[in-house]
């Protein structure tokens, strides 16, 4: 009797009849992505020209290059630098080739870079060799922008985020032949992946209108009113602008001050109220709170002259006139949350300046009132960019949601890009259902006016924190706002950054909480305490001090900061009444009509 036993998981055999097979019905599939791409192109739907960014691209590097090019010493330097890192690598590769087991590589990936986990990377001599000559390729171009002298840091800035996407963008992960996971995938199925992936890129573009839109979730069981977005409620009032949705209660006493919140319309407010155990609208009712909500409309052509002054006066001003007649009330604990914390951080400035007392509180999720710290969406801030964008908007009057959906995902290219590059198109490998990233790819529209007036007087010419800013022929003077402020920043986030919020904590008039909470933009504001994720950390001191020096005398504290707030809410106005049931005729049932409009 044999004791030999038998491999059931033996590596599929490859088999070049089948791996011909799919190659072809992979090169099918990416002729159907092609025509999908001319498709609108011939009939008009779509025209291409060069993109603006190609400009500055150009007029960046180009600055750079005059540094190095202008001086013989300073390029032949530059030249010696990079023979030397190739001819060190080539040294390492030889004594390994060698027998050399434990020869030091020359230059090693990050170790939390999740695009050279897989092992061969390092025990493949092919594939290592490919990943140090990309590294080093990689420090070099960053070392020709960080060490050229003289460069305005505007300019540098940009000439960093350019360098770093076109790294990302070169990296071997990103071809099957120069990614040994991807390979090994390719032969182990015989092509089969490649069908697949292929198959994908030509929906992704026929989805997106001659323009490739990277899925990133699968749509399948996520659909906003049934499995987001499902905390009751009713939409009591509409205008061109945004629905107002009130929530039902579910305790039998609730805060006496009702919550008005202020989501971003550059995204959809449903960020707020994804699965329900995920929910920040559904806790806030949970704990008493009567929450009302203002649903921004997904914008098209006509409403392309709508402006900030408009968005101030039809959103958060018309929303607390109706929570006064839906609840009696005349005062609104108020939370906005990134943009829509700057205009609510307008409209509490219109208001203190007009004497009208409509808020009781103010928190800020996430964002900025003043921008001089604004991160790296200063990128694609400069006069140059922003008149080449305004061009842009005249004729459709908006800016459609793919574009600035782009801006933020090149943000984080790595994770939001090419990761979905390589696990769909050539892994063939279909993202999991995830409301975080459906939410993510459901883009908004902006209108001309609103986006354009944003750019110039927040990121350009920073009105805001110094009284500069003029909304329907008032001066705004943050100053003058009184109210207790709850002033929210993410440690991690790139989009309005902890420095930035901290700093523009002191232009406030009245007492400003600063919390600064783990992780970033999303998971930061999104963090649940059922989760039991990430800390936040509290600090009194805010004046005139660094966010550094804030985190060496501020305290930590695990877990979600959603009961902190809580706490300092009710701190601030704790009276009880009974429950209030829908206070208004109801037009729809949340989460209403407007939030389902697609870009």
């Amino acid at each position: 009797m044999s004791n030999v036993s038998t491999d059931t998981q033996a590596t599929p055999k490859f088999n070049a009849e089948a791996f011909a097979m799919n190659i072809a019905r992979a090169m099918e599939s990416s002729g159907q992505a092609l025509a999908a791409y001319l498709k609108p192109r011939q009939t008009g739907e779509v025209r291409d020209k060069p993109p603006n960014e190609l400009g500055e691209v150009i007029k960046t590097f180009s600055v750079i290059a005059e540094y190095w090019l202008s001086d013989k010493e300073r390029a032949s330097s530059l030249q010696m630098q990079l023979g030397k890192d190739y001819l060190d690598l080539w040294g390492a590769a030889v004594r390994r080739m060698a027998g050399e087991a434990d020869a030091k590589p020359a230059i090693a990936p990050a170790p939390r870079d999740k695009r050279f986990q897989d092992p061969e990377w390092k025990s493949n001599q092919f594939f290592d060799f490919i990943l140090q000559l990309y590294l080093l390729t990689a420090k070099w171009a960053q070392q020709l922008v960080r060490d050229a002298d003289g460069i305005d840091p505007h300019t540098r800035k940009k000439a960093e985020f350019y360098v770093q996407q076109i790294s990302n963008a070169l990296a071997p992960s990103n071809f099957v032949l120069t990614n040994p996971e991807v390979l090994r995938a390719t032969v182990e199925s015989n092509g089969d992946n490649l069908v697949r992936g292929m198959k994908m890129l030509a929906e992704d573009i026929e989805a997106g209108h001659g323009t490739l839109r990277i899925r990133q979730s699968d749509s399948a069981n996520l659909e906003v009113g049934v499995n987001m977005a499902t905390t009751p409620g009713k939409v009591i009032y509409q205008n061109e602008l945004m629905q107002l949705i009130q929530y039902s209660p579910a305790t039998e006493n609730v805060l006496r001050t009702p919550l008005l919140i202020v989501p971003p319309w550059i995204n959809k407010f449903y960020i707020l109220d994804l699965r329900p155990e995920k929910s920040y609208i559904k806790w806030c009712v949970d704990q008493g709170i009567t929450v009302f909500v203002i649903s921004w409309v997904n914008p098209d052509k006509e409403l392309g002259k709508k402006t900030w002054a408009d968005y101030m006066t039809g959103g958060p001003l018309t929303a607390m006139d109706v929570i006064e007649k839906a609840t009696g009330e005349l005062k609104v604990h108020t939370a906005g949350y990134c943009v829509g914390g700057t205009l609510l951080a307008s409209t509490l400035a219109y208001l203190a300046e007009k004497r009208r007392q409509r808020v009781t509180s103010a928190t800020f999720f996430a964002a900025q009132v003043d921008f001089s710290h604004a991160g790296d969406l200063l990128v694609f801030v400069d006069e140059d960019q922003i008149s080449a964008l305004e061009r842009d908007m005249q004729e459709s009057g908006v800016l459609e949601g793919s574009k600035m959906a782009m801006a933020f995902n090149m943000l984080r290219s790595n994770d939001l890009i090419w990761s979905y590059v390589v696990n769909n198109y050539l892994k063939g490998q279909s993202p999991s259902s995830f409301d975080l990233l459906h939410w993510n790819s459901d883009a908004t529209r902006m209108p001309s006016s609103n986006h354009s007036y944003y750019l110039r007087n927040c990121y350009l010419e920073n009105r805001l924190s110094t009284g500069t800013m003029v909304l329907d022929n008032t001066l705004l003077d943050l100053s003058k706002v009184k109210v207790p402020v709850y002033n929210l920043a993410a440690r991690e986030d790139h989009i309005a950054p902890a420095e930035s919020v901290l700093y523009g904590s002191q232009f406030f008039g009245g007492p400003v909480k600063y919390v600064l909470s783990g992780s970033g933009h999303i998971a930061g504001v999104v963090n649940p305490p059922a989760s039991k994720k990430y800390q936040y950390w509290t600090n009194d001191n805010i004046k005139d001090i660094k966010l550094a020096d804030w985190l060496k005398g501020a305290e930590e504290h695990k877990g979600s900061w959603w009961p902190d707030w809580r706490g300092w809410l009710e701190s601030h106005d704790p009276e009880t009444v009974p429950a209030r049931t829908v206070g208004m005729p109801a037009l729809e049932d949340a989460p209403g009509s407007y939030v389902r409009v697609r870009a």
